[in-house]
């Protein structure tokens, strides 16, 4: 009995470092954020007074969070399937036996996900610019585009940061793909080809299906960086022009650290995130427990 309470402390001691960190970092804030999305909070006061669901009414009459919702849900439906897809491409493409110089296409495809943000938003921006490159050559070429460049034109401006946050991506979610079509044993291709099956038929038979965990936990991860976006926007359009680009974690921003009376309003937001987020993660999962 002595042994076993001896046991049961050593181990509460040796949690002890993670509950600390876990209630100071993670609960204590989001129970506090719960509490500010029922107030009105005055940053610069500290002043708070007590409003209800009062926020969250406000918000779901917001006309500017349903344009942030919806170009939330266009960036994430424009560029998951997109950038799971090129990199499951990319990762059957490395894995094959025939490809030379594996290590040089590795490092270059998952370079632009080592590489900051933050610059990597920049020379977009000036790729995207009035006078910039890539109107420069369609231009040369005789082809349509937009005048203004990319970035100011409402038609293009979402759509040209989604280029861009797949080209990013990519590189990451290709390594991922390719470590988990390393470990599927080999025995299972020599079977098939022995059995007649040809590439397209082990592809499909084989290699994705041994593949689903992998690609489940590629799927959620990428669907909440996506919504998440938020670094992109505020380095190359601010939300602009006319909300085209305006996320609900740039209007979480705006409202948190621009406007000084409106942090429970910006607390309600990340709530409807974070649930917007949990039902998307559990759809998922249980689509493609459904499929297997």
């Amino acid at each position: 009995m002595q042994k076993k309470l001896k046991e049961n402390i050593n181990n509460w001691i040796m949690l002890m470092p993670w509950i600390l960190t876990f209630a100071i970092f993670w609960l204590y804030p989001l129970i506090y954020a719960a509490y500010l999305s029922m107030t009105d909070y005055f940053t610069l006061s500290g002043e708070s007074v007590f409003i209800g669901f009062d926020n969250y009414i406000a918000i779901f009459k917001d006309e500017i969070f349903w344009k942030a919702l919806s170009n939330t849900f266009i960036f994430t439906v424009g560029t998951v399937p997109v950038t799971t897809s090129l990199a499951l491409l990319l990762a059957s493409f490395l894995n094959s036996k025939i490809v030379k110089f594996k290590e040089f296409f590795r490092a270059s495809y998952f370079m632009p996900t080592v590489s900051s943000l933050v610059v990597i938003s920049l020379i977009f921006t000036n790729l995207y610019s009035k006078d910039g490159y890539i109107n420069s050559i369609l231009a040369m070429l005789n082809l349509p585009y937009p005048k203004l460049g990319w970035l100011l034109e409402p038609s293009t401006s979402l759509l040209s940061i989604m280029i861009m946050d797949v080209w990013t991506a990519t590189g990451y979610y290709m390594v991922l793909i390719l470590a988990g079509m390393q470990v599927i044993p080999n025995d299972l291709y020599e079977s098939a080809r022995l059995s007649g099956a040809n590439s397209r038929q082990i592809f499909f038979k084989i290699t994705l299906p041994l593949l689903k965990p992998t690609l489940l936990f590629i799927l959620v991860i990428n669907t909440i960086k996506s919504f998440q976006v938020f670094i992109e926007i505020f380095i190359m359009t601010k939300g602009g022009p006319l909300n085209s680009t305006t996320t609900l974690v740039y209007m979480i921003f705006v409202n948190a650290f621009e406007k000084s009376d409106k942090m429970g309003y910006a607390s309600a937001l990340a709530f409807i995130l974070f649930f917007i987020l949990i039902i998307f993660s559990l759809l998922q999962m249980k689509l493609l427990k459904e499929k297997d």
